[in-house]
Order: C-alpha cells, then sequence, then structure tokens
C-alpha cells in the first residue's frame, strides 16, 4: 500500500515490529508524498479501538481501506485441555477485533471504501489440535459475508483472505525451524511456503478498483495447499 502511495495508520500491540514497519512503510511512501503514523493498540480492547479510529478521523477526516489483520496463532490442544483464558484470548483477538473495528469505522466511511479482513486456510478445513482457532476463522468468514451483504448498498465492500503457510516471524512451523518448514512445503502444490508480500499484494488487488465486482469473496492465498 505504501508502494501505491496511500497515507497509512498503523496499529500493533507489538511497538517494536510496529516501529520497524512503520519506518519501512515512511522509507517507500516518501517518494509519493504519502503520510504514516502509528500508534500502539489492544485491539482486544474496544476503548483502545474506538480512541485509535477517532486519532485517525481526526487526522485524516476519513477512512478509506480497513485491514484487519490482528491476530494469534494456535497452540495445539486437545479439547479438553482448552482453558477459558485460551479461548477467551484466541476469540477477542481473531474475532472480535474485526467487530469492533468495523463498527468504528463504518459511519467513517463512504462509497468506494472496502474491508479486507484475514482469515485462514483453517476456516476453510477443520484442522485436529487447533479448534479455538479454526472456530474464529470460520466466524470471520461468516462475520465478513454479512458485512458484505449489509454494507454493499452503501458501497462498501468486504473481502476475506485466507492464507495458508506464509513465512513470517510469527509462524509456527518457521519458529520450528527448516525441517519443519520444508516438511510443510512437501504439502503445497508450489513446494514452498508464501511470502508476506505476497499476501500484501493480493490485499492491495481487493482494495483497487480492479476487484469493483468482488464483495463477499474468500481468496486463498496458500500456494495450492493440500494439492501435492
Amino acid at each position: 500500500m505504501a508502494q501505491s502511495g496511500a497515507t497509512l495508520a498503523l496499529s500493533d500491540i507489538c511497538t517494536e515490529s510496529l516501529s520497524d514497519t512503520l519506518q519501512e512503510c515512511i522509507n517507500v511512501s516518501k517518494d509519493f508524498g504519502a503520510e504514516c503514523f502509528s500508534e500502539r493498540l489492544d485491539v482486544r480492547s474496544t476503548e483502545e479501538v474506538d480512541k485509535f479510529v477517532q486519532n485517525v478521523v481526526t487526522r485524516y477526516g476519513t477512512i478509506t481501506h480497513v485491514f484487519n489483520c490482528a491476530g494469534i496463532n494456535p497452540t495445539k490442544l486437545e479439547l479438553e485441555q482448552i482453558s477459558d483464558d485460551y479461548w477467551h484470548r484466541l476469540v477477542d483477538t481473531n474475532l472480535k477485533s474485526v467487530f469492533t473495528m468495523t463498527r468504528a469505522c463504518v459511519p467513517n466511511m463512504k462509497s468506494g471504501s472496502s474491508f479486507v479482513n484475514v482469515s485462514s486456510v483453517c476456516g476453510l478445513n477443520p484442522t485436529e489440535g487447533i479448534a479455538v482457532y479454526c472456530a474464529t476463522k470460520y466466524a470471520v468468514i461468516g462475520w465478513s459475508k454479512c458485512m458484505a451483504l449489509e454494507l454493499g448498498s452503501k458501497g462498501i465492500r468486504v473481502n476475506v483472505i485466507c492464507p495458508g503457510a506464509i513465512n513470517t516471524p510469527t509462524n509456527n512451523s518457521v519458529r520450528a525451524g527448516p525441517a519443519m518448514l520444508q516438511s510443510v512445503a512437501e504439502t503445497i502444490g508450489l513446494r514452498r511456503v508464501g511470502t508476506a508480500e505476497e499476501v500484501a499484494d493480493v490485499v492491495a488487488f481487493l482494495f483497487s478498483d480492479n476487484s469493483r465486482y468482488m464483495n463477499g469473496s474468500v481468496v486463498e492465498i496458500d500456494g495450492g495447499m493440500g494439492m501435492p
């Protein structure tokens, strides 16, 4: 988005990664005269979400595109091992945050605006041992389709992406080491894991006019996972 010249309002609970991302975006966007700012945000807090959105509106006057990508990766647990705390942490971060951000942003959005919400391939296919994570990602798809139906008449589009195995620092397979990463790659049609840039390219497309008739769509970004 920075390469497209977009003005960016960034948020993250991790100030270190937020600072790194902000600087990277500034380095790119300065060539386009765009502005970037960031603010630490715990998306589990309704109050913090509302404050962040108000700060964005105060600074820029309106909101054009929203990328709901906050999430916690799963810990493999049997059903009877799942604690209330684990349930609430994943539901509040992966699902509730999409609701609260949507509610806060919509009044400040006009026709031509759009949302891209992040689900997962685990929101399309059940995976043993990560039931809570799967439940949140299935729910994001259902919520997003309802958003698309209700907001479409206002000219606001809503689409979903479902990434597969992506090489990011928080990916459990990446953290497990090269051997695990290669094992995962063998289950993917392209025989490799994806990159964050490849996901970002799809998001930029969904925000663009090139996807103007896409609404309520669910886009898999998985390199052909499960199709070796």
